[in-house]
C-alpha cells in the first residue's frame, strides 16, 4: 500500500512538471497566426506522414466536424494538401506541404532552443538525471 501511495505521489509530481514544461514550451513557439489546435494537427500529420481526416481527428482526439474546420484553415494557409485515397475513392489523404513542414520545423526549433538554453544552466549531475529520466519516460509511454 505504501508503494502505491508513493507511486501516486510521484505520478502527481511528474504530471504537474510535464504540464508546466509543456505550457512553457508552447509559450516559446514563434508568434504566428496558427492556433494551438492547428499546430497540433500539423504536428500529428507531419509525424505520421499522411492521414485521412478521420484518422487525424482520432489522433488529435477531436470530433470530425472540429477537425474539418482545422484542416480547412491549414489548407487555406497552404500548409496541408488533400490527395485522393489510394484505395477508397470516397476519401482523401492529408499531407503537409513544404510550407507546413517549414512551420512545423520552425516551432520545433523554437522549442528545442528554449529547452536547450534552460538545460545549459543545469549541473552535469542534473543533466544525467534528466537523460535517464527521459529514457524511463519513453519506456513508460511505450508501455501504454
Amino acid at each position: 500500500m505504501a508503494e502505491r501511495t508513493t507511486a501516486l505521489q510521484l505520478a502527481l509530481g511528474l504530471r504537474e512538471a510535464i504540464t508546466r514544461l509543456n505550457r512553457r514550451l508552447r509559450q516559446a513557439r514563434p508568434v504566428g497566426d496558427l492556433t494551438m489546435a492547428q499546430l497540433s494537427a500539423l504536428t500529428s500529420l507531419e509525424l505520421a506522414g499522411s492521414l485521412s481526416p478521420r484518422e487525424l481527428a482520432d489522433v488529435e482526439r477531436v470530433q470530425p466536424p472540429t477537425m474539418t474546420k482545422i484542416i480547412a484553415k491549414l489548407e487555406e494557409r497552404g500548409m496541408v494538401l488533400r490527395e485522393p485515397h489510394p484505395t477508397d475513392g470516397r476519401q482523401v489523404i492529408l499531407r503537409t506541404t513544404a510550407q507546413g513542414r517549414q512551420a512545423y520545423e520552425q516551432v520545433q526549433r523554437a522549442h528545442n532552443e528554449w529547452l536547450a538554453d534552460h538545460l545549459a544552466e543545469l549541473s552535469a549531475e542534473d543533466l544525467e538525471i534528466l537523460r535517464r529520466a527521459a529514457e524511463i519516460m519513453r519506456r513508460v509511454a511505450r508501455a501504454a
